[in-house]
């Protein structure tokens, strides 16, 4: 079924008209790529110094993109959303730690997350990133087969404890396990960890998802390996499907160390990759379950045809369709209006903890060629409409 993605009027509903002036001023400046480096630059600065200018910030842009400092913050902006059809996702967006006593309070930040969801039909799922369980080096040298002295298998030990505490909460709680994708050099570690706890908590109702970043050429190959695993030992497997996350850094790495880079050569690749992905699993459903995390109109407009091709209903639990909060509006609140599944990502934390993330939110709505012209088109035709 077809969706009108370019009806704005059930798209910024809940917006009023000032958060819409302050939306359209936001993607105007993202759009000035100058802008942005410099922005960053003294808004880094201003933090690291002290300057008070953090109530600038919650006022602009950590309100747009952000729910709030803390879960029950964020209730206004859930509830909200909820009275439109639309689930939200807590994402605790502290990023950059690397002391085991930030990784314990990272797990207990999730943990209360879920136990805050249990009860709360607007929230289904939580989701959490592995470098906010453990270290980056040493996920790095897991996937690279090195050996760990002794203290590193206590720290690796803990780290596992700490992913799967989380999933025997979700089964628990019976809230969904979200884990997000890494860097390419450290993602063969998490893949095996989210491998292992699929199998345990995926036999019945499913838990657990994986995610896919469809800029890589090879997960469309792994996607189909590891499902003929799961049939093999009679599991089920969850997977969000996104384009990806860490292009430029991917690249350039790639290009310092003399290997081949994992990222598809253009977006034309990743774009059949990902239409691909989503192809495969929706025509598996009975054994794979589908989070797709696209701001992609087309994308989106596929996974609708082979729905009502397969006849497969809107709001069927077995699929979901995810943006993140502050972006893309015109697809979350459309195809919800229409009954499916929507969820919006929905950022929180500490205005100083949370700049890595908006920083890189701005960045990439820089770097995506027509992300936010898009944004500015549909802001601007709702401002438009609003006046006649």
């Amino acid at each position: 079924m077809a969706v009108d993605f370019n009806n704005t009027e059930i798209a910024f509903h809940l917006k009023s008209d000032s958060e819409l002036e302050r939306a359209y001023f936001l993607f105007k400046m993202i759009s000035i790529e100058p802008f942005v480096r410099i922005g960053t630059a003294a808004t880094n600065f201003a933090l690291k110094a002290h300057l008070p200018v953090e109530g600038l910030i919650r006022s602009t842009v950590f309100d747009h993109f952000c729910g709030g400092v803390n879960e029950h913050d964020c209730l206004p902006v859930i509830n909200k959303m909820y009275g439109s059809k639309v689930y939200s996702v807590l994402d605790y967006s502290v990023e950059g730690k690397s002391q085991e006593d930030k990784f314990d309070f990272a797990l207990k930040t999730i943990l209360n997350l879920i136990t805050f969801s249990k009860d709360k039909d607007a929230l289904p799922i939580a989701v959490f990133k592995p470098s906010a369980f453990g270290r980056f080096d040493l996920y790095q040298k897991v996937s690279e087969n090195k050996p760990l002295t002794n203290t590193e298998k206590e720290e690796w030990q803990r780290l596992k404890v700490r992913f799967e505490t989380v999933c025997a909460s979700g089964k628990l709680n019976n809230v969904k396990i979200l884990i997000d994708a890494e860097e390419s050099w450290i993602q063969d570690a998490v893949d095996d960890l989210i491998l292992d706890l699929m199998q345990t908590y995926n036999a019945d109702a499913l838990i657990v998802y994986s995610t896919l970043q469809m800029y890589r050429w090879d997960r469309l190959d792994y996607l189909k390996e590891i499902h003929a695993k799961a049939k093999q030992n009679n599991f089920k497997l969850g997977f969000k499907v996104v384009r990806g996350a860490y292009m430029e850094k991917e690249r350039q790495r790639a290009i310092d160390r003399g290997y081949q880079s994992p990222i598809c050569e253009t977006k034309k690749i990743t774009d059949a990759l990902f239409n691909a992905a989503i192809t495969y699993i929706l025509s598996n459903l009975e054994s794979i379950h589908l989070f797709i995390g696209t701001h992609n109109e087309e994308s989106s407009q596929l996974a609708l045809e082979l729905m009502e091709t397969s006849n497969i209903l809107n709001n069927d639990p077995r699929i979901w369709f995810g943006q993140l909060y502050g972006m893309s509006d015109h697809i979350s609140f459309n195809l919800a209006e229409q009954g499916y599944n929507v969820a919006k990502y929905l950022p929180f934390g500490p205005v100083k903890d949370v700049m890595p993330y908006l920083i890189r939110r701005a960045e990439e709505n820089t770097s995506v060629a027509g992300q936010t012209s898009r944004e500015l088109a549909l802001i601007k035709k709702e401002k438009q409409r609003r006046k006649v």
